[in-house]
């Protein structure tokens, strides 16, 4: 079966599914810490609810069967256990049906809380990691080589990955066109990092630059991925330099973490050999006729199912980020097809004054810019969904729509799980009597503004988003 096994990759996927584990667990700490306020009986888009509008065949998920908090905590924990053993490697030791088991529970959980999550779970890393998931199912152990079939599956996720947002980029914002959109996007993207403000003030042409060197690695260099090596490799690597890049520059969950993931099993054994000395491969054994199967017909099952998203990103109207099936297999991917020039941030403040006219006081998010003094922190590949879904929320009323009148009744009430996602509580010892939101324009501050004041924004106000409200104003089973 030489022609079905690449024993020159055995290293390789053994550090892509070590990599895939840690990212799998990163995502059901992400689920198991910020559920209950935003999905629980009580969230701000509560699970029971969604599940009396939606079938099991729209969205499958094992919480049709049963659902209740402590349930959805057992599936996220059990998922966090299983993606910490793949990691610690117990996986590679097991019998190989063991170790498919292993990655198909993890599949079918992760699936379970994507197609109930909602708003909350609207992102395209989601897709990416259940379609990367499943591919990993069928990758193997230390028992056997892994199937040429499957290792040209990840990289031609990876090709639709790169290719996808480089496409959506040439046909959306013209600031892609005339290199101009990082003059923009550090300042504006969804949650700057630590190191944003830096990258903002980089000289015009090097943004220019960097934009051309993007539009290269996602529109020319994902063909590489399957030419002979060192092609191949030296493709990877450079999409990994540029992944890398991204991750330093702002935070986008483990989006850019799962790009570099995938890269991953496209250098061969020989470069891992180099880099990790103490990696080795043991005898490894002939691949069961049943194996070769299962193999081929995955390679089958990705071909058929890839018709949609290629026809998408041939098409003019190329969607972004769209699943084709409700098992998110084979999706479509990319991103900032279009690039905001400027930053609205909503702030919520709450007072004691029953009147609302005096003492007024600002919550904290983790995440997202707020006290123009406070330096953006680095979270990813951690995902800070409420965070996430107040930029959406500043762009467009819509996408605040039900969940955030909910998020202030939550705060009228001093929710505990509410606050527990939220970094500073002003109002630590009752909840305030009136609470409302502004909009606020930022902008980086100039080096100059930085030295005087030490501050990394500037801001003035831009409006209201949500007058001032009390308890009584908001419907009670909110």
């Amino acid at each position: 079966m030489e022609w079905f096994t690449a024993e020159d990759y055995t290293l390789a996927r053994l550090v892509f599914q070590r990599a895939l584990g840690a990212v799998y667990l990163v995502a059901f700490l992400v689920a198991f810490n910020q559920f209950r306020a935003l999905l629980g009986d009580r969230g701000l888009l509560p699970i029971p609810a969604y599940l009396r509008r939606v079938s099991f065949r729209r969205e499958p998920s094992i919480f049709h069967w049963h659902y209740s908090d402590r349930f959805f905590a057992v599936v996220a924990a059990t998922g966090a256990v299983l993606a910490a053993a793949t990691v610690l490697g117990v996986t590679d030791r097991v019998p190989l049906p063991i170790a498919m088991l292993v990655w198909l529970v993890l599949w079918v959980l992760y699936l379970s809380i994507v197609n109930v999550g909602q708003r909350w779970y609207s992102f395209g890393w989601e897709s990416l990691l259940l379609e990367a998931g499943f591919i990993a199912v069928f990758l193997g152990n230390d028992n056997v080589a892994p199937p040429l079939p499957v290792l040209f599956a990840l990289r031609w996720l990876l090709f639709r990955l790169e290719f996808g947002a480089g496409l959506i980029k040439l046909r959306g914002d013209a600031c892609w066109r005339d290199l101009t959109c990082l003059y923009y996007h550090h300042e504006t993207q969804p949650m700057p990092g630590p190191f944003s403000w830096y990258f903002h003030h980089l000289p015009r042409p090097l943004h220019r630059v960097e934009v051309a060197a993007n539009h290269v690695t996602q529109l020319v260099v994902p063909f590489g991925l399957f030419l002979p090596q060192p092609v191949a490799g030296i493709c990877a690597a450079i999409m990994i330099i540029t992944q890398l890049w991204l991750v330093i520059s702002g935070n986008f969950a483990w989006l850019n973490w799962l790009a570099v993931v995938l890269a991953l099993p496209v250098l061969p054994d020989g470069v891992w050999q180099a880099m990790l000395p103490g990696l080795s491969v043991d005898r490894l054994a002939d691949a069961p006729t049943w194996w070769v199967v299962v193999g081929c017909a995955l390679g089958v099952l990705v071909a058929v199912l890839s018709w949609q998203p290629v026809r998408n990103m041939l098409s003019k109207r190329q969607a972004m980020n769209a699943s084709f099936n409700a098992l998110h297999l084979v999706n479509t991917y990319g991103a900032f097809g279009s690039v905001t020039r400027e930053r609205i941030e909503i702030v919520i403040e709450g007072t004691d004054d029953p009147d609302g006219r005096t003492g007024w006081q600002e919550y904290e998010f983790r995440g997202k810019p707020g006290d123009p003094r406070r330096r953006p922190r680095q979270f990813a590949p951690y995902h800070l969904r409420l965070d996430w879904l107040m930029w959406f929320a500043a762009l467009s009323p819509a996408y605040a729509e039900p969940w955030f009148p909910r998020l202030a009744r939550r705060l009228l009430e001093g929710d505990t799980a509410t606050l527990r996602l939220l970094r500073h509580n002003p109002f630590p010892d009752g909840p305030p009597a009136v609470l409302r939101a502004r909009q606020y324009l930022y902008r980086f501050t100039t080096w100059e503004e930085h030295r005087r004041d030490g501050a990394w924004w500037h801001r003035v106000p831009a409006g209201e988003f949500l007058r001032p409200v009390t308890r009584d104003d908001l419907p009670a089973e909110w």
